[in-house]
């Protein structure tokens, strides 16, 4: 039988929902609370044939999932691929070069160099963090003395991430964004995300709603996927007017439990199935 370590910090639907889909068909799971204990650089050994990141922190998900590598376990995702997914800026220079449309994005290491690029871009433009999730952190500038405010913030925060300015054109959406799903090379499902807030993320009040997936979608997803070298993810996809699809955002640790919801799609099921073709070549 296969068994699967499931690396967490806390646990959310998502991760009962995987333990679930694990229990229905029959795959064992070695549930590993990363608060827990205490792991050895050195020696770490586990009883599983495969992992499955699923810690809600950044941090501790990169850094947890070194530990796991190092003792020859293979990750899903590894350390590698969560590293360049978290890091807006490290996605969009690898998206862009592999010639996958992203929004028009800019980064200054200065206030002066960021309202000069936010001149350049043109007013709205989206101010966010290098590094974040859900929305957090997000703010839609539509002016000099706006952007001033919001940089000046920013420099009173004991981060030096906060010191790296990612500005980035507003892109007029439909009033929607799109999550779609990558398990391996399928595209199995996807979500608009709806809301009369420029901020779409469920997570900030956005309804989530069945979405197609046509050609373009699926082919752009799977490229995403394949540039950073994520195996399970959730891709955030604009929809422009002129230019089409636009990837904003790779999650490889993506939430999904209002996708089961609104769509009745096994994601969970698809996950662990997945897990267990991988464990066995």
């Amino acid at each position: 039988m296969v068994s699967i370590a499931l690396i967490y910090d806390i646990a959310r639907w998502e991760e009962r929902a995987l333990l679930e889909a694990s229990r229905k068909l029959s795959v064992n799971v070695n549930i590993i609370h990363v608060k827990s204990k205490a792991f050895p650089v050195d020696g770490l050994r586990e009883d599983a044939d495969i992992g499955l990141q699923r810690s809600l922190s950044h941090t501790i998900a990169v850094s947890s999932t070194v530990l796991f590598e190092a003792s020859g376990l293979r990750v899903v995702n590894s350390s590698k691929a969560i590293s360049l997914a978290q890091d807006k800026l490290w996605t969009l220079t690898l998206l862009s070069r592999a010639g996958i449309p992203t929004p028009k994005t800019v980064v200054a290491f200065s206030e002066q160099s960021a309202v000069e690029a936010a001149r350049i871009l043109g007013y709205p433009v989206v101010v966010k963090p290098v590094n974040g999730s859900w929305g957090k952190l997000v703010s839609l500038v539509e002016d000099d003395e706006t952007l001033r405010v919001i940089l000046e913030h920013k420099a009173f925060i004991n981060n030096p991430q906060f010191k790296i300015h990612l500005i980035q054109e507003y892109v007029r959406k439909p009033g929607r964004d799109i999550r779609v799903f990558v398990v391996g090379d399928e595209v199995p499902v996807a979500i608009y995300r709806v809301s009369s807030h420029w901020i779409t993320n469920t997570a900030r009040g956005g309804v989530a709603m069945p979405a197609p997936i046509d050609e373009g979608l699926r082919d752009l997803a799977l490229k995403a996927s394949e540039v950073l070298g994520v195996e399970v993810s959730g891709i955030d996809v604009f929809e422009d007017p002129e230019r089409g699809y636009l990837v904003n955002e790779v999650n490889a640790v993506p939430d999904f439990r209002n996708t089961v919801a609104v769509t009745g799609y096994d994601f969970p099921a698809k996950i662990v199935e997945y897990l267990v073709r991988e464990a066995r070549k």
